[in-house]
């Protein structure tokens, strides 16, 4: 796949999705795609299915031997296989079983349409796993002050991501959070935090670098017959009862 913009496409969002895989390539973007490889790999290995589809900037992924196929979208850069642009996803109504958005929220012109399309890909039933950077982290700090491609970076959180997911008719089944060692490039700091990794891990406390949520998309089943209202026709009184004399009775047997 060669780098060549195809017709039509917003220069502003490819120059933004190269800045973003080029920041990934950096230490510090390895060092949070590290962690992220590992949280997608254990939530992978419970799906099955016959597609997944993979939209967003960073370089390798690794798949699942549970789903047949998997296929990556995107921008004309190397490793993708289907060229698209985020708002129009070459795929049909329900085509995948899973979808894995990583950091593509993050580094996006429309979040809303992005997310919308994703969503619509998804079978009923599927799960929609998302990748995004923290704000309320070190990292999303970081931003603020960062003079590469993260000060780019949109950083929405995963509350309202989660809200946007509501609406579009999934569920909440996961919400975990890693790579909660400081955001620096050098080596030998990364190797003395190391242990925090594992310590943020244990507690799954909210102040990882990035969160992942998983989501199902709920099954729309059969919608009851409204009730209709009976209105009330009042309280049942007894009938009267006509008693038999005895000597009526006497006649009668006579």
């Amino acid at each position: 796949m060669t780098d060549r913009p195809f017709a039509n496409a917003d220069p502003r969002w490819l120059s933004l999705v190269r800045d973003a895989r080029e920041w990934f390539a950096t230490p510090l973007g390895q060092q949070m795609l590290q962690e992220e490889r590992r949280l997608l790999k254990e939530e992978l290995a419970r799906f099955f299915g016959g597609y997944l589809v993979h939209y967003g900037p960073p370089g390798d992924f690794e798949g699942t031997a549970q789903i047949r196929c998997c296929v990556r979208l995107g921008a004309p850069l190397p490793g993708v296989q289907i060229v698209c642009e985020e708002q129009a996803w070459p795929l049909a109504e329900h085509a995948a079983d899973v979808v894995v958005l990583q950091h593509a929220l993050d580094f996006s012109l429309s979040p809303h349409a992005l997310l919308r399309e994703a969503a619509r890909s998804v079978r009923p039933g599927g799960h929609l796993l998302v990748v995004g950077i923290n704000p309320r982290s070190l990292w999303g700090l970081r931003r603020l002050f960062a003079s590469d491609a993260l000060r780019q970076a949109r950083c929405i959180g995963s509350s309202r991501v989660g809200d946007w997911l509501s609406l579009l008719g999934f569920a909440l089944e996961k919400r975990r959070f890693g790579c909660y060692r400081p955001p620096l490039s050098s080596r030998a700091w990364q190797s003395r935090t190391a242990r925090l990794e594992s310590w943020g891990e244990s507690w799954q406390m909210p102040g990882g670098g990035f969160y992942l949520l998983v989501v199902r998309k709920l099954v729309v089943g059969l919608r009851p017959l409204p009730q209709t209202r009976r209105e009330p026709i009042g309280k049942l009184l007894p009938l009267p009862v006509v008693k038999v004399s005895g000597r009526a009775s006497s006649k009668h047997e006579a």
